[in-house]
């Protein structure tokens, strides 16, 4: 529905995957923005004062929006929720009640929470998957097409044409209810007597915030990243034995891995690796390796598989929050040079669902504050095996090598996706090509060798110094990826399969990998890849044990999830510095896409 461009005013708790792709999309449509986090009313309100918005537009909040706002302007509040629900954890009780099917709801925000004026809805059946992956997939489709519908009424509804209504096919729709904020006793787990999907439906409830809280090894901790074994045994609440970075710990009928854990007495409480939470306790458990990458096993956790099709060998990496530490990386590079041992003509490097890579492990690396490593130097082993791999995509050259990405991703991860010879992103996939939002990191995975053939000297500038949100066409239009694909994460599957066999079948491929090859030897003539490497890593160099702390109070915040004091001017035309006023200090860092 087409609408005349407006101003619109984002009020949100923070810009998070959802506000950042309506953000995208609405920016894309021809309107005028400005992002407000909610930190209090009055900062709110001298937000509408300054902006003089058209419209307000809550992506994601945590109070209400005082009542001097919406009475004055036209609110619209993105519920997680179906018409009728009411109440701060929509989709938390819709997984632990096994809904079927689940929406949003967009309503004008009035005195009583979520239960104000309809303006529109989109339906989604529910996945059996964790509350964070459904956000990130189900419900941010859902809010799109629902927010659009909406600011498309804007108009007549301004000219008084248009009023709230309930369509038929909503009043004959499943109503949902208030339902209280729920709380740790809701979600608690009875190990002697859960079995495995109660286990796992209170488990994803909680993923991404705020976890399920528990005791591990007599530790009070908070569990995360739950996924089930079908064939592993053991007694109920025992904790069996370890994989990589994942604990299995048996239920009534069968067990569940717990991927994630952060610990109540931990000196840097922070949400992290499960054998890493409890490293000690987990050494001395049993190891329960998979037989290879080869395994590709849907019956148990596995966070690097493989499958081969057609000559073509797909590498599935599901790293949590797209996050890879030191060791993951390692561990995909073995993965990747052993995927080039396989009779296979083209390897697409596929991610995981809800994120291909965000680059370095914050939180690990925070960590390391406890050990005998230091931050800086845990910073730097890990931008040092992000490099590894990127530099192993661009000296392969006896196959063709394709980054699939049907998840989002940001900093070193859309560079690193970029050292493939071909990059093809699902359409809603949020994009972040930069590093600035962390303390000003200059960034390395071979970016200043890869961003400027593709976009151009300038266009590198724009995207590196830029610190919004970049969409899926959005980088295909400006030569940065290479394909939008389907949407839909099963049809841009099936469209990668396809595209991917076809690379694989054709009868130039000998000629494409001669003139990698070609390419490739003209590149390392003229400037080696161990030159762009160390003029990059110099810069990181000073970013992590430089006199700028920049980068270590922002990791420090963003780790912490510290409550936010400003909304940054990135996101703030309206708060620009006037002449002759003060400048803001520095702002710690926003939440991320992951």
């Amino acid at each position: 529905m087409a609408v005349d461009p407006m101003r619109i005013l984002i009020l949100t708790h923070s810009f998070n995957s959802l506000a950042q792709r309506l953000h995208s999309e609405l920016r894309l449509r021809g309107h005028e923005l400005a992002v407000e986090l909610d930190i209090a009313d009055s900062v709110a309100e001298e937000a509408v004062a300054l902006f003089a918005p058209d419209l307000v537009l809550a992506p994601f909040l945590k109070r209400a929006i005082p009542e001097s706002i919406w009475s004055r302007l036209p609110c619209l509040v993105v519920h997680p929720g179906i018409i009728g629900d009411r109440g701060p954890s929509a989709l938390d009780w819709a997984i632990r009640d096994g809904e079927r099917d689940w929406g949003v709801t967009v309503l004008q925000a009035e005195a009583a929470m979520d239960a104000g004026p309809v303006w529109a809805q989109a339906r989604f059946p529910m996945r059996p998957a964790a509350k964070a992956s459904l956000y990130r997939q189900e419900v941010t489709e859902a809010a799109c097409a629902a927010v659009l519908e909406a600011v498309g009424r804007f108009d007549e509804w301004r000219a008084g044409r248009w009023q709230s209504r309930l369509p038929g096919e909503m009043e004959a729709a499943p109503r949902g209810r208030l339902r209280p904020l729920m709380r740790q006793e809701d979600r608690a787990i009875h190990w002697q007597r859960d079995d495995t999907a109660t286990v796992l439906a209170k488990l994803r409830a909680a993923d991404g915030f705020p976890g399920v809280r528990d005791a591990l090894f007599g530790h009070a901790c908070h569990l995360y990243d739950a996924w089930p074994e079908e064939r592993l045994r053991g007694s109920p609440g025992e904790i069996i034995g370890r994989r990589e970075t994942a604990l299995l710990r048996a239920t009534t009928d069968g067990a569940v891995w717990i991927g994630h854990a952060k610990r109540a007495d931990a000196e840097v409480a922070v949400k992290l690796p499960a054998t890493v939470a409890f490293a000690a306790e987990a050494a001395a458990l049993p190891d329960l390796p998979l037989p290879g990458w080869w395994a590709a096993d849907h019956a148990t956790w596995q966070d690097i598989r493989y499958e081969e099709a057609g000559g073509v060998g797909f590498l599935h990496f599901d790293f949590y929050n797209g996050a890879m530490g030191t060791a993951q990386c390692r561990r995909l590079q073995a993965a990747f040079e052993w995927a080039r041992t396989r009779p296979t003509r083209v390897v697409v490097l596929a991610g995981g669902r809800d994120f291909w890579s965000n680059g370095i492990h914050l939180n690990l690396i925070e960590a390391a504050a406890d050990d005998a490593d230091s931050p800086a130097d845990a910073s730097w082993a890990n931008i040092n095996a992000m490099d590894d791999l990127a530099e192993a995509l661009l000296r392969c050259d006896d196959r063709l090598t394709v980054a699939a990405l049907g998840g989002n991703a940001g900093a070193g991860g859309c560079f690193l996706a970029r050292a493939a010879d071909l990059v093809w992103v699902r359409n809603g996939v949020v994009l972040n090509p930069h590093y600035r939002n962390m303390g000003n990191l200059y960034g390395s995975e071979f970016w200043t060798y890869l961003l400027p053939p593709r976009v151009g000297a300038d266009g590198a500038r724009r995207i590196m110094r830029n610190r919004l949100p970049m969409l899926a066409r959005e980088a295909v239009a400006c030569g940065f990826y290479d394909a939008c694909l389907a949407g839909e994460p099963v049809a841009f599957r099936v469209d990668v399969a396809r595209r991917s066999a076809e690379l694989a079948a054709a009868d130039d491929l000998p000629r494409r990998l001669q003139a990698k090859r070609a390419q490739r030897a003209a590149d390392e003539a003229a400037k080696p890849l161990a030159a762009w490497r160390a003029e990059e890593l110099a810069e990181m160099r000073r970013n992590f044990y430089g006199f700028d702390p920049s980068y270590h109070v922002a990791r420090w915040h963003f780790v912490r999830k510290s409550p936010h004091s400003w909304t940054p001017r990135h996101l703030a035309p309206h708060r620009e510095p006037r002449a002759g006023a003060t400048a803001a200090p520095t702002v710690p860092p926003l939440e991320a896409a992951a």
